[in-house]
């Protein structure tokens, strides 16, 4: 077992800034351990699996082997798509079988944990969708059995893939804008105002993510784990305080959808202190009329200043650094490529080597979730991490 498995379990317990991915963690080449077999099951066949299916079956020696769910025409249909042959209804069919090298998790929030520690129990590599569990103490037990198992764990923070968020991070590791003082972080969507993904009302894809009795911890827990990775990241400095308001809006006569009592929150705002001493303010809305989904980082440095800019899969990366400071001048500056996730989860797992965000990440930024919602409960108060 490695040194970082071994202190997962500590991480998760109690977040620092050795738990915040440093850009030169990252495996160098995923062409490591060249292009042995790895053959993987999918838990979970809803819309996200897709993404993932053609992600992995586009890398070299990987096996799409399996899938399971518990709707057997969705799963047929899946694997009819995906050139799958073999499909199961459960976790244990699954385990019995046991033809599989690796798991990539693509069920809904509330079912993570359960559907995941079989599988490390096993000894099974682990890919899980974020968040990597509904509360902080399932996160946190997650992030210990991977560390006992001894295998490769990784948590899909989508953000990761994008260069210009990786950019920053090395950027700021390396004191390209001094010491970071503050930052601003948001991630804006609309699909609550138009429906150029679809009519949210009369699909479950969408209103399971307005549920809390479906497993939602709503807009916070959908895409503010984002942001509070790729803020935490690029700045190098884990939260030591946060403070939360959140808004759940009147969306249908008496709240409700069928099955769905609309009650999870819609907007989220964060205050946060980082162990570095820097502040910044983060919020997510699916209320931003104009922003399909869209992103945006500030860091504010002692030397200089950065900027991420995004929209789906582009991003764009400014900074006002030296003498530009002066004027007030923003270039546009270099982002080179990354791996995405997938190909990284997969290098790992040939590499034998660990890989970030790993589930002592997700657990982390598990209680930070969990704080900000016992805040807004208690009037914004102020929650030491």
């Amino acid at each position: 077992m490695t040194g970082e498995a071994q202190n997962a379990t500590t991480a998760a317990t109690q977040p620092a800034d050795s738990a915040v991915m440093a850009p030169d963690q990252a495996p160098a080449s995923v062409a490591e351990g060249s292009e042995r077999p790895v053959r993987l099951l999918i838990v979970g066949t809803g819309g996200m699996a897709r993404q993932h299916a053609e992600k992995y079956a586009a890398i070299p020696g990987v096996s799409l082997v399996a899938g399971i769910d518990t709707n057997p025409e969705r799963l047929a249909a899946f694997q009819e798509a995906h050139g799958i042959p073999t499909g199961f209804a459960s976790v244990q069919d699954a385990l019995n079988w046991g033809e599989f090298d690796a798991v990539t998790n693509v069920t809904p929030d509330a079912v993570h944990y359960m559907t995941t520690l079989p599988f490390l129990s096993a000894g099974k590599h682990v890919m899980c969708e974020k968040p990597l569990a509904a509360n902080y103490a399932h996160a946190a037990e997650m992030a210990q059995a991977a560390s006992l198992a001894g295998v490769i764990n990784m948590v899909n923070l989508t953000y990761r893939n994008v260069p210009a968020i990786n950019e920053a991070a090395r950027l700021v590791a390396d004191g390209a804008i001094g010491e970071v003082r503050h930052f601003e972080a948001s991630y804006l969507q609309s699909w609550l105002t138009q429906p150029a993904w679809g009519e949210w009302s009369t699909s479950s894809t969408w209103l399971w993510r307005l549920s809390k009795g479906h497993g939602s911890m709503g807009v916070l827990g959908d895409v503010g784990v984002h942001i509070l990775d790729f803020a935490t990241y690029a700045a190098g400095s884990s939260p030591t305080n946060v403070s939360c308001r959140l808004a759940t809006f009147h969306k249908a006569p008496d709240d409700r959808i069928g099955e769905y009592m609309l009650d999870a929150n819609d907007s989220a705002v964060m205050h946060l202190r980082l162990s570095n001493g820097a502040t910044g303010v983060v919020h997510a809305s699916r209320f931003a009329s104009g922003h399909l989904n869209d992103l945006t980082l500030k860091l504010f440095g002692t030397k200089g200043g950065l900027e991420v800019q995004g929209s789906n899969e582009k991003s764009v990366l400014r900074g006002s650094l030296g003498e530009d400071m002066l004027t007030g001048t923003w270039r546009d500056l270099p982002a080179p490529a990354v791996p995405t996730n997938y190909q990284r989860f997969i290098a790992a797992i040939r590499a034998g080597t660990p890989v970030l965000p790993d589930f002592a990440r997700g657990a982390a930024l598990q209680k930070i979730l969990d704080l900000a919602v016992a805040s807004d409960e208690a009037r914004s108060l102020d929650m030491a991490v």
